[in-house]
């Protein structure tokens, strides 16, 4: 008997509801998840034999840091600036697909009187560069799409590696840089140059001395209206990688600071995240005129709510394209206290919460606002973070977004130099950068919950606290 096609298709997807309801997994084709439980659960790889953790990994001391940098825009131009400000440091190569971009930053040695680096010029030549053998660190500035392929390659030929925000544009990706870092026991480092802001560290130093209490629920956002700035993106990148992808395609900067007040892979873990955006008007709008296409992934604003292993609860937003303020939300709701950055800096506490010589004169609690601005200042010194008690004076005079940048190398070459576990790991790269992938995954399935996959194999609780390694 010959079955009519419609009752074929129909049964093919009763029955992969059914399985679903009994618990069992339905493979995809072409994509790298399973339906399992109800849940989007993405491929997790098993360690190769050979790989080791990199959890809390140190490598030799490097006296002198030798430098080479990929990728000279604005990023780029403004790290070799910053670069020359940091004592134990030797730049050795600089790369970019255009030549006058290579002599803008050689411009930069030569003002601070650093010798003249070698130049790299084509889509390819951060290779000749990853392939000498006095580098120590590769720099990457460059498009997203290319983080992946210069890291990994810089890896592999036995370089510790620093890349921009995101790391990895997709879960793929993510493992690649975990693998690689795993396998050949190099750094990889993404540059969240949000963690090191005044504002965000204070909070942190606040909140690992227990004064907002139990962390309950924490925000984060990226909301900020790029549209004076789509076509300084070199041919025209970031708004043909949105065209393509939907989802939280920039979440770094606001999941980032906020994973390391909740010890996320030290202690505690993200388990799973669902996402909803709205459709696509501005975004749509923009590639029309700019691409003449007719579609775009990407929704002009997108919610993702993630938990975690200690019920804890994380929101985070992405906007790039309407005419809203700017926003790098920061939030921290606690049993005992709440902190805030953007629209509006400020703390509340319960009362007695804070110790009494923080501000004597002034009151500590108001239950319907902010503390006043005088105990706002004064919590600001008192707790400031020990790194910012060494640094922020050169960092706020070298500057890179009003300091946190330089903070941001600082520490990076401070930790290679003492031999001490960097700040942000390749686990934290990988956490960080696929919300991408997951959160338009879960919004394409009707905001289907998606498990977050352990970067970590299991590892997850080896390690309790976040902390800022210092040499003894």
């Amino acid at each position: 008997m010959k079955l009519n096609p419609l009752f074929t298709v129909c049964a093919l997807l009763l029955s992969v509801v059914a399985l679903q309801g009994c618990g069992h997994s339905v493979k995809i084709a072409g994509d790298n998840y399973s339906f399992e439980n109800g849940m989007i659960v993405f491929d997790e790889p098993q360690r190769a034999p050979g790989q080791e953790s990199m959890l809390g990994y140190a490598a030799d001391p490097i006296p002198v840091v030798r430098v080479g940098f990929v990728g000279l825009g604005g990023r780029g131009y403004g790290a070799v600036e910053r670069f020359v400000h940091i004592e134990g440091v030797e730049i050795k190569g600089l790369c970019d697909v255009e030549a006058d971009r290579i002599a803008s930053s050689q411009a930069i040695l030569d003002r601070a009187g650093f010798p003249k680096a070698d130049a790299y010029t084509g889509r390819e030549g951060y290779k000749a560069l990853c392939e000498r053998d006095d580098i120590d660190l590769i720099y990457i500035c460059t498009d997203w799409v290319n983080h992946v392929p210069i890291a990994v390659y810089a890896m592999e030929h036995g370089k510790h590696v620093a890349v921009e925000v995101p790391a990895a544009v997709n879960v793929e990706e993510c493992w690649q840089l975990v693998d690689t870092s795993e396998r050949t026991r190099r750094h990889c480092m993404m540059l969240e140059n949000c963690c090191y802001d005044f504002f965000e560290m204070t909070a942190l130093n606040m909140a690992q001395q227990g004064l907002f209490g139990e962390i309950l629920h924490v925000e984060g956002a990226y909301i900020h209206n790029l549209r004076p700035h789509w076509d300084i993106y070199y041919e025209n990148w970031r708004l043909d990688f949105n065209q393509k992808h939907r989802g939280d395609n920039y979440a770094t900067h606001g999941f980032g600071p906020v994973c390391q007040v909740l010890n996320i892979h030290r202690g505690n873990r993200l388990t799973h995240l669902v996402a909803m955006d709205t459709k696509s008007v501005v975004g749509l709008e923009l590639a029309k005129e700019k691409m003449g296409v007719d579609e775009f992934a990407n929704g002009d604003h997108t919610h993702t709510l993630i938990r975690t292993e200690q019920g804890q609860t994380i929101e985070i937003q992405h906007n790039v394209y309407t005419p809203r303020p700017y926003n790098r939300l920061y939030q921290i709701t606690g049993s005992k206290g709440f902190a805030n950055k953007y629209p509006v800096e400020g703390f509340t506490f319960d009362e007695g919460q804070l110790p009494a010589d923080v501000h004597p004169s002034a009151p500590h609690t108001s239950y319907h606002g902010f503390v006043s601005r005088e105990v706002f200042d004064a919590l600001m010194r008192y707790y400031k973070h020990p790194i910012h008690q060494e640094i922020e004076e050169k960092a706020r005079r070298v500057g890179g977004h009003g300091g946190m940048d330089f903070v941001m190398d600082y520490r990076l070459v401070y930790c290679l130099q003492n031999g001490l576990p960097l700040d942000q790991d390749v686990y934290d790269a990988a956490e960080w950068s696929c919300v991408g992938e997951l959160s338009g995954t879960s919004a394409k399935h009707n905001s289907m919950p998606v498990k977050f996959p352990d970067f970590t194999r299991g590892d997850w609780n080896k390690i309790q606290g976040f902390k800022f390694a210092v040499a003894e």
